[in-house]
């Protein structure tokens, strides 16, 4: 059978848009990772992140973004890697409820867009409703965007295939750092798994 066209693989009828951690306290410009934040920024990644939330609204396509928070008294957080021991130091924590858990400009969320919340763990799909929500919605191909391309992105990478999905990844829609480490994971893991292409492609396929 001949290969799928981008465009195929992208039918706006089976393909939901994730957004990972893209939040105040992530990407936005008082986060708590600003090294992060302004590789988000610099990169172009958020921007492209937000043309595509655009397109996707207007090509009726789901989108659904995944925010990492905290409960005030960490319960329910995990311990158990040096990651989470360091994220519970810093100065703006993602605690439920607040500025830092909300989607960070430019990208603007529509009323028809799902938000999943999750207390734990290093991917949206992991202990969440992220799977079940997709799979009803009737997705078959997952846009993975946002940071980082260091943990989150590739774990969601990870467990969407394992789940049976295909998974697309705009490479100019995530960001990790330090900057050189980005390219590098996409050419040697993200690209062996998954469709890798860019913002502009991806909007190509839907304006098509």
């Amino acid at each position: 059978m001949a290969r799928e066209t981008l465009a195929e693989l992208l039918d706006p009828a089976t393909t939901v848009l994730l957004t990972s951690e893209c939040q105040q306290g992530v990407v936005g410009e008082e986060s708590a990772l600003p090294e992060l934040a302004e590789q988000a920024r610099s990169s172009g990644a958020l921007t492209n992140i937000a043309r595509l939330v655009a397109a996707a609204h207007y090509a009726s396509v789901q989108v659904l973004h995944a925010v990492a928070e905290r409960r005030p008294d960490g319960r329910g957080s995990n311990h158990n890697a040096r990651l989470f021991h360091a994220v519970s130091r810093l100065p703006v924590l993602q605690i439920s409820g607040t500025k830092a858990v909300r989607i960070a400009p430019p990208i603007e969320v529509a009323e028809e867009d799902l938000v999943v919340r999750r207390l734990h763990g290093l991917s949206p799909m992991a202990g969440t409703d992220v799977d079940a929500l997709l799979r009803n919605l009737g997705c078959r191909t997952l846009i993975v965007t946002g940071v980082s391309a260091n943990v989150a992105i590739p774990n969601t990478v990870f467990d969407a295939v394992n789940l049976g999905y295909r998974v697309v990844v705009p490479a100019d829609a995530i960001a990790g750092v330090p900057a050189d480490y980005t390219p590098l994971m996409i050419r040697n893991t993200l690209a062996l798994i998954s469709s890798v292409t860019t913002t502009d492609e991806i909007l190509a396929a839907w304006k098509g």
